[in-house]
């Protein structure tokens, strides 16, 4: 079988180049090359001296269309604009779409469902296997839990991300909620700020921490009387999120146009 073709998406970013390491070095794929907006001072780069590897004869691209072309999955950490764009690009070539970017609404929602008519997409707020352990955690409990447990998510990043909650912490307030029977929407606290009054009895709470360079910090909070229970998960390296990439893009081969999750991926 030949290696599958696995292109990079914002390839100058730290994520891009994370995956540029993960995909060199991962038996059965081979790095076919990495975007970035036509504006980039990158545009040109040698990816693998840009990931910080022995040159790989890739330029870094900002003809997307081209690349998906020559392409079996594309990976995508970027922005909203950028993914959607990108959904476009791989429903029309079926190829496999794998999308770790957070901070979509749910005009982009529908156009990944759209696009997901004729590619294999992947999409998840986060692509770690303990993560992913996490919130399936996260959904049995709240489901075994009556609302006299009260559940708060407190997440953690670096100063630079741009989006809050993060997609990780929205991913477990939805499994939380699906535990529960409820909608997240209608239920959760994003904001709480002066004389709130009591707290609401059934919602779930998000709270939103940034400084330092933390990778990524999530903890569920399960509150009752008398006893509390907390499971949490710390990302100590961005390698993890890379190589649950990777293996989703290689598991989305063969497998048909779709929406999947990581739970899929990971069978979980």
């Amino acid at each position: 079988m030949s290696e599958v073709r696995i292109a990079v998406t914002g390839a100058a970013g730290r994520m891009g180049r994370e995956l540029i390491r993960v995909i060199s070095t991962t038996s059965g794929c081979v790095l076919s090359g990495g975007t970035e907006n036509r504006s980039s001072p990158h545009i040109g780069a040698d990816l693998g001296i840009l990931a910080g590897l022995p040159a790989l004869g890739i330029a870094v691209t900002s003809n997307a269309r081209d690349l998906v072309s020559r392409s079996d999955a594309i990976i995508d950490f970027t922005a909203p604009a950028a993914t959607i764009e990108m959904a476009e690009l791989a429903g029309q070539a079926g190829i496999v779409h794998v999308i770790g970017t957070t901070g979509l609404d749910e005009r982009d929602e529908t156009a990944i469902k759209s696009a997901a008519r004729h590619a294999t997409v992947i999409k998840a707020g986060n692509m770690s296997l303990g993560v992913n352990l996490l919130t399936a955690v996260t959904r049995r409990i709240a489901e075994v839990l009556d609302a006299d447990f009260d559940i708060e998510i407190v997440e953690m990043h670096h100063r630079h991300k741009v989006d809050a909650p993060s997609g990780t912490a929205l991913m477990l307030g939805a499994a939380a909620a699906e535990g529960r029977k409820i909608d997240l929407k209608s239920n959760a606290d994003m904001v709480r700020d002066g004389y709130t009054g009591p707290r609401k009895r059934g919602n779930i709470g998000f709270a939103t921490l940034r400084g330092g360079s933390v990778i990524g910090d999530h903890t569920v909070i399960f509150a009752g009387e008398g006893e509390r229970i907390e499971i949490t998960h710390k990302a100590g390296d961005r390698s993890i999120f890379a190589r649950g990439a990777v293996k989703a893009a290689l598991w989305g081969q063969g497998k048909g146009p779709g929406l999947f999750s990581m739970s899929d991926v990971l069978g979980i």
